[in-house]
């Protein structure tokens, strides 16, 4: 837990992208940085990366979360888990 002010952020361990990627819950949002992506996930083919674990990452830490979630990626549109589980060709 990480708290900020009267935050407090779960962290949850997402690798994939990188080796230590971490993507942070709070309330009904979770921060995916470059993990999973409105419709993508993040790049694996850099030192570190995995697509294995990626994977991995989004469907058993990140898809398991309330289908309301919002996803806020570290690029473009937010989404919420329930659209990512629909439309998202990566984890379909």
């Amino acid at each position: 837990m990480v708290e900020v002010g009267s935050l407090s952020f779960q962290v949850i361990h997402t690798p994939g992208h990188t080796r230590g990627g971490i993507s942070l819950l709070v309330d009904n949002a979770v921060f995916t940085g470059d993990t999973l992506f409105a419709g993508s996930i993040g790049r694996t083919d850099l030192p570190g990366g995995s697509y294995r674990q990626i994977i991995a990452s989004i469907k058993e830490k990140i898809l398991p979360l309330p289908p309301g979630t919002l996803v806020y990626p570290g690029h473009g549109p937010a989404s919420t888990v329930e659209e990512e589980k629909g439309t998202n060709p990566f984890v379909r």
